[in-house]
């Protein structure tokens, strides 16, 4: 399938690089085909990727490895929120979060509250409202990244 995107530009997703949400994402419950994409200088998963819709090409979410900031994030997920994507084992799962970035870049976030759970052989995927104060909306990550940049100078 070939899609022009607002960010990549005309590109062709395989049929195996669709990731499918039964019930979309939060906020917008009709995009429900994805994939997954990043830019070339950022394959080792460290970087920003985008969840880019299949649906609306102009939609693309920018989305992180929540361990990339936190790598003790472990949120605790109630199994029935899971079952859209069938049976998970930590070896076929992905866990990204949401990533904000206003105009000021200083305020800069991820949404720890709403991971995207993606089960990596199926290719199906929920996102999953977690119900612990521990875990913020709006984690901010400006200072982090900067001082991961700096640290890989």
């Amino acid at each position: 399938m070939k899609i022009k995107t607002k960010i990549f530009g005309e590109v062709e997703i395989d049929d195996d690089k669709i990731i499918r949400f039964t019930n979309g994402i939060v906020g917008f419950p009709d995009l429900k085909e994805f994939s997954l994409m990043h830019d070339a200088d950022h394959i080792d998963g460290s970087g920003v990727k985008w969840l880019q819709s299949l649906q609306e090409p102009a939609f693309a979410m920018p989305v992180l490895d929540p361990l990339v900031i936190m790598p003790e994030y472990n949120p605790q997920v109630e199994d029935e929120l899971l079952k859209p994507i069938g049976s998970l084992d930590p070896d076929h799962m992905l866990v990204l979060v949401t990533l904000s970035v206003p105009s000021d870049l200083k305020k800069m976030s991820v949404n720890l509250r709403a991971p995207i759970v993606v089960h990596t052989e199926s290719r199906k995927a929920c996102q999953v409202i977690v119900d612990d104060e521990k875990h913020p909306v709006k984690y901010p990550i400006y200072e982090m990244l900067q001082a991961a940049k700096k640290a890989g100078e």
